[in-house]
């Protein structure tokens, strides 16, 4: 609900009747992803634009799980691409009626099943990468930094109802 509310509130769309009200009132401002505030760039009273970096979450989880997911579609890729040549081997084999259905069926299983665990890794994958990214809070709009409650090594626990560690309001 506090989400919704806040973005209308940064669209503008908030009032009566459809009319437009512009954000008057602070925003909260948090990050998407856990982890610990490593850096804050910004304090209170600063004009800041949008697209400004405004905090940074300690990275290093972050960049291990993005890592071991490249590693997992690396390897999802090759599995994928080794059941492709089995696949195409037993249908070649098949067509000559040198092997039988069962085998043909076997080798369009494991097929079926590399092409799927590479789908999940490919996904992981941009998850991890979206989460590093994330780990940045940016300004989702021109304005004045109110408050900076979430100085270096403040917990934040995303899953949770969680903590501001910027108040924002438009200028």
């Amino acid at each position: 609900m506090m989400q919704r509310m806040a973005a209308m509130m940064l669209t503008g769309c908030l009032g009566a009747a459809g009319s437009p009200l512009w954000a008057a009132e602070p925003v909260e401002l948090s990050t998407r992803v856990s982890g610990v505030v490593e850096t804050v760039w910004v304090k209170p009273g600063q004009q800041v634009k949008k697209g400004t970096a405004l905090l940074r979450l300690e990275r290093t989880i972050l960049q291990a799980q993005l890592a071991e997911a490249t590693a997992e579609l690396a390897r999802a890729r090759a599995d994928a691409g080794e059941a492709r040549r089995e696949r195409e081997r037993a249908q070649e084999l098949y067509k000559r009626t040198v092997s039988s259905t069962s085998e043909l069926d076997a080798a369009l299983l494991v097929d079926a099943r590399a092409q799927a665990t590479l789908g999940v890794a490919k996904a992981r994958s941009a998850i991890a990468q979206k989460n590093l990214q994330d780990a940045v809070l940016k300004a989702p709009f021109d304005g004045v930094v109110k408050a900076v409650p979430g100085g270096p090594g403040t917990v934040v626990t995303a899953e949770c109802q969680p903590k501001p560690l910027i108040v924002f309001s438009p200028q």
